[in-house]
């Protein structure tokens, strides 16, 4: 297995990082994990030419790395915290270059990526979980999009740096997000929720 992690904040050591690093923890000794922070790799913006006479020209410098970084996961674990009820700018701009892969001559994005895992962490500020459905929504649809297996999504409640380390139902939860479900319990798509404040 090779995990992927992509980190959509803009801030490092983010309380989103940390509970994704405390679910990492958790894995199987031996499970490739890399880290990548997607404000360390800036993507240009993404041009729509569907409908132009160009075509998509094969990723250089960032957007390779993370074309490449993409498709050699088996597991790719989206860490972005909820910004304005969804997924973090970044982490946007890397989901809308997907539209320009899907496209890129030789890539075949969609028939490689299907039957691989995507899983969300996002630390919020609300207590209610239900403000994060967009964010989970967006992840989820675009897994679907490709043929991918939804993992789920692991929530933690959190206002100032560090927060969700204070977060004991969220923490539990990060230990085990991970595991395979057991046999005839959760399958895909187990919501972790935060605790209620």
């Amino acid at each position: 297995m090779r995990f992927l992690f992509l980190l959509g904040s803009s801030r490092s050591g983010g309380n989103t990082e940390l509970l994704a690093r405390r679910a990492a923890a958790a894995l199987p000794a031996g499970t490739e994990q890399h880290w990548l922070r997607l404000a360390d790799h800036p993507l240009a913006p993404f041009r729509d030419i569907r409908h132009d006479e160009q075509r998509y020209a094969q990723p250089t410098g960032n957007e390779a790395l993370l074309l490449t970084e993409t498709l050699a996961a088996t597991d790719l674990v989206v860490a972005s915290p909820l910004y304005w009820y969804s997924v973090s700018a970044a982490t946007k701009l890397y989901l809308d270059h997907w539209s320009g892969w899907l496209r890129v001559p030789g890539v075949d994005f969609r028939q490689r990526m299907r039957g691989r895992r995507m899983w969300a962490v996002s630390a919020l500020n609300d207590e209610d979980p239900a403000t994060a459905e967009p964010l989970v929504t967006t992840l989820q649809r675009s897994a679907d999009y490709l043929g991918m297996r939804w993992g789920g999504v692991l929530l933690g409640h959190a206002n100032r740096p560090g927060d969700v380390l204070r977060d004991a139902a969220a923490l539990r939860a990060a230990d085990t997000f991970f595991a395979p479900p057991s046999e005839g319990g959760e399958q895909d798509g187990r919501l972790a929720q935060p605790a209620s404040h």
